[in-house]
């Protein structure tokens, strides 16, 4: 099944880490993906209302932290995407 919500290069890549990390922290995913902490914050968030990642806010120190994780609905969601895309692949080719 297609999903709009992974459509966009950068929530695709987000969803991408998280399968295969159990969390990724904010600085983190900003120094991999190379965006800035708007365009990242933007994308993280448009992810998270769509139930597809949890986000885990706390303090290491004095430092606020920001981790994230794919959820469940996440995970299936983005396995049936890959699957979606896998087949029209799979159908296109000659």
């Amino acid at each position: 099944m297609y999903d709009k919500a992974f459509e966009n290069i950068v929530r695709l890549r987000i969803m991408s880490v998280l399968m295969v990390n159990e969390s990724y922290d904010f600085n983190a995913f900003k120094e991999l993906l190379e965006v800035t902490d708007g365009n990242l914050a933007s994308h993280l968030r448009y992810l998270e209302k769509q139930a597809y990642i949890r986000v885990e806010k706390s303090f290491v120190g004095r430092k606020p932290q920001t981790n994230y994780s794919a959820s469940p609905a996440g995970e299936e969601a983005f396995r049936k995407h890959l699957n979606y895309l896998e087949v029209l692949i799979n159908e296109n080719k000659t």
